[in-house]
């Protein structure tokens, strides 16, 4: 059985906004955190995470990462809201 696969947002210290994948959100927020994660977040610190969805598969990830990728800011901080 296949690990459940999540998307996530994260709040970097310059107020963007970085939204991956992961079937850890942890350990792959540590990874960002120590700099080995995405290029995009490295010297972007601190970085808070603010959205996380949990998706059946690897797949379902990766398209719900391209919606959210897609949305414009305020959708993105609605759905943020949402999930506080």
């Amino acid at each position: 059985m296949e690990d459940n696969w999540y998307v996530y947002i994260l709040r970097c210290g310059d107020g963007t906004l970085y939204t991956g994948i992961t079937t850890d959100v942890q350990r792959r927020l540590q990874m960002h955190r120590s700099g080995k994660g995405a290029k995009y977040t490295r010297g972007r610190q601190p970085l808070e995470l603010v959205y996380t969805q949990a998706c059946d598969d690897h797949g379902q990830a990766l398209k719900r990462e391209w919606q959210i990728k897609q949305m414009s800011r305020g959708e993105k901080e609605k759905i943020i809201k949402k999930e506080s």
